[in-house]
This record gives C-alpha cells, sequence and structure tokens, in this order.
C-alpha cells in the first residue's frame, strides 16, 4: 500500500499565482482610477458646499466672512470640510477682497492640492 501525502505541487501553486496575477494586473488599474474619479468627486461637492455657505453667509450677514472657521463658529457648517486629495481640512486656498472701510474678507475658495485633475485642469483652479 502506497501513502499519498494530501497537498499540492509546485507546479499547481505556480500556475494559480500566475492566474491570481494576470487577474489583479486587469483589476488594480481600473480600482486606482475610480479612487481618483471618486476623490474628485468629493473635492467638487466639497467646493459647493462651501462656496453656498459662503453666500448664505453672505446673503444674510450682509458681508463675507473674514475667515473660513466663521462658516462652522456661525453654523452655516458643522466642521469645515475635508480636502480629499490632500485629506486635511486646512489646505484650502481662499480668495481674499478688500472691502469698503479696508476689511478683508474670503469671497471664494480653491483647493490646495498639487497637480492637475483627471482632465487636466489644476486642483487650484477649481
Amino acid at each position: 500500500m502506497k501513502l499519498r501525502w494530501a497537498g499540492f505541487t509546485l507546479i499547481e501553486l505556480l500556475v494559480v499565482m500566475a492566474i491570481v496575477s494576470a487577474l489583479l494586473s486587469i483589476v488594480v488599474p481600473r480600482y486606482m482610477h475610480k479612487v481618483d474619479v471618486a476623490k474628485e468627486a468629493a473635492m467638487k461637492e466639497n467646493l459647493n458646499a462651501l462656496r453656498v455657505a459662503l453666500d448664505q453667509y453672505n446673503s444674510d450677514k450682509g458681508a463675507y466672512p473674514e475667515k473660513l472657521s466663521d462658516l462652522v463658529s456661525h453654523r452655516y457648517l458643522r466642521a469645515l470640510p475635508l480636502d480629499p486629495v490632500t485629506e486635511r481640512r486646512d489646505s484650502w486656498i481662499v480668495s481674499i477682497r478688500e472691502e469698503e472701510g479696508g476689511k478683508k474678507v474670503i469671497h471664494d475658495v480653491h483647493s490646495g492640492a498639487v497637480g492637475n485633475g483627471l482632465d487636466g485642469t489644476p486642483f487650484k483652479s477649481w
């Protein structure tokens, strides 16, 4: 009577690993592209939320805020949104305008992320 060891041969394991790596080489690039698309969509939504809050603040108070944290302290936002590309809340770039009386206020906001979006436009121009 012969004893046979249960298990896989080295060739079988190599074939399975080759198949798995081939499948991963197809899936991973698509996944990474979808992650970038999702980050850009989230950034656009966050920028839109900030701009709407700035406009609402201006409509209610008659002037734009002096700093972004005023939007949170006056409850126009629960918290400053996250810039999904930089993964920080303090990387937003504000456009400052001087109003009557020399008061400097924020009238627009842009992303502080370095680089370009998938369409080729710089993040800072969004």
